[in-house]
């Protein structure tokens, strides 16, 4: 496995741990339709959240959350659609992105950013 998707595994297993311990209900992980993915989706306080999930070991290529494209939150909307069709109950939603930096010898930092939109 590439280098890169071994920090994204290990980055969605500690954002898993880290939203779980924040309250959240772990719904899913790497949920698919088609070829969208929502990396996690998760529940609180009656709200559905659809979220991005990305890690870095480093800053060189700059923070985690930078990295996340306005085509990739389009691609976030496009499955919170399709999930939403089959499962209607929910009612109030919401797009998180979760950055997570991996620094050696540090502990991980962790920043979720709520409700975000184009």
């Amino acid at each position: 496995m590439a280098h890169h998707n071994d920090t994204g595994s290990r980055g969605e297993t500690m954002a898993a741990m880290h939203l779980a311990s924040s309250g959240f209900d772990i719904l899913h992980q790497n949920w698919r339709h088609s070829h969208w993915e929502v990396d996690m989706i998760a529940a609180k306080d009656g709200v559905l959240h659809f979220i991005e999930v990305k890690t870095r070991r480093t800053r060189k290529f700059g923070y985690p959350e930078e990295s996340v494209s306005r085509q990739k939150i389009r691609n976030l909307i496009n499955a919170s659609e399709e999930y939403l069709y089959k499962h209607p109950e929910w009612k109030r939603i919401q797009f998180d992105i979760l950055a997570i930096t991996i620094l050696k010898n540090r502990p991980a930092e962790y920043f979720l950013i709520e409700d975000v939109y184009l």
